[in-house]
């Protein structure tokens, strides 16, 4: 007796659906009654049209009902029980009677493992994989041109059945010759060795490939390991050069920081060359401008005064000359406004012809 099959055995007539209460204390002393409860319930489960004696108060009643039992099992379930350890009623009875519910409980597994699948099947039928239907419908295209190709294969073979038919009566009929059997025979002797001999030169050819091919794996790991000893040896010895790379390199940064601020420096400068050139060439134009103005106010007065007329003192008097005058005009304040602004506007057509002229002489 073991804990395991206790538990076992308890487990399995709960799953049977046992109405009592099994506990595995109940079989640590011997307990007859629970046996043969146990006993009668599982044989009507396993055929409940059986007919088993249930007296057990005596001894001999429970002989019998042990052998009944026992019996019956062999007989319909071909289960074999030891009839004195379950008279025994105790942990090696319940060995012999978990022969009995392992038969029910697989059995029930079974039925409800097929009827899972059923459900299975059932629902199975209602679902639509357009996947498996496409395969489907590819395979059953191949099926259908193989059917074709071969029912025409098959017309064709049938066609030439009649000449074939002669042809093999003719050869059943010809009466077997042993030298030609046997001629036959060495024949296909012959090229049985052949290839066989083929075959092994092939496999020698394959052993001395495949010790070639060992022998160049060893030289390319080799000739791998010295190149990694190689790296190593360069990866840690310094060049005789890098401290003058190093060097050359730091003077490079420092003339190329000399090289920046001079560039800018250049800039800035060039950029204030233009703008002092640009303001000598708004001083030149004003200093032109005001030069060509003056002149002019001056050629303009000298033509004025070579203008005036010299009048001769014995023709007429004062009075006389006077009479000759034109009246002065009467200057009003528009009159003189608009006076001034024809004057200014003549001034400065004046201005830019001159100007215009002049501008060869201060180039």
């Amino acid at each position: 007796m073991s804990f395991r099959d206790l538990r076992n055995f308890t487990e399995m007539m709960r799953a049977l659906g046992y109405p009592r209460l099994i506990s595995m204390e109940n079989f640590r002393t011997p307990n007859f009654s629970l046996v043969a409860e146990i006993l009668k319930w599982l044989v009507k489960r396993y055929e409940p049209q059986s007919d088993v004696p249930t007296d057990v108060d005596t001894e001999a009643d429970r002989i019998f009902f042990i052998k009944a039992v026992a019996q019956f099992m062999a007989t319909k379930a071909h289960i074999k029980l030891n009839t004195k350890r379950l008279y025994q009623a105790d942990g090696y009875a319940v060995k012999e009677m978990l022969k009995i519910t392992s038969v029910l409980y697989s059995a029930m597994k079974t039925k409800q493992m097929a009827l899972g699948d059923k459900v299975e099947q059932d629902n199975s039928k209602f679902k639509f994989d357009l996947g498996s239907r496409i395969s489907d419908l590819k395979a059953a295209r191949q099926l259908a041109s193989e059917v074709t190709s071969k029912g025409a294969s098959l017309y064709d073979l049938l066609g030439k059945e009649v000449d074939l038919r002669e042809m093999r009566s003719a050869a059943i009929a010809r009466p077997l010759e042993i030298n030609e059997t046997e001629k036959a025979l060495r024949a296909a002797i012959k090229e049985v060795l052949k290839s066989v001999d083929k075959t092994k030169d092939m496999l020698d050819n394959v052993v001395s490939d495949e010790a070639t091919l060992d022998g160049k794996i060893e030289k390319k790991k080799q000739e791998l390991e010295r190149n990694r000893k190689r790296l190593q040896t360069l990866q840690s010895v310094r060049p005789a050069f890098m401290d003058e790379y190093e060097k050359i390199e730091e003077d490079l940064q420092k003339h190329y920081e000399t090289y920046v601020e001079k560039f800018r420096n250049l800039s800035f400068l060039e950029s204030q060359l233009n703008e002092y050139h640009r303001l000598e060439q708004e001083r030149f134009e004003v200093r032109e401008y005001t030069i060509c103005k003056i002149f002019f106010l001056k050629s303009s007065t000298n033509e004025y005064e070579d203008s005036d007329i010299d009048v001769p003192e014995d023709e007429g008097s004062d009075s006389d000359m006077e009479e000759l005058r034109p009246a002065k005009p009467h200057l009003t304040r528009n009159g003189l406004m608009t006076g001034m602004q024809t004057g200014n506007s003549h001034i400065n057509v004046m201005v830019n012809s001159h100007l215009h002229k002049l501008k060869p002489l201060f180039k």
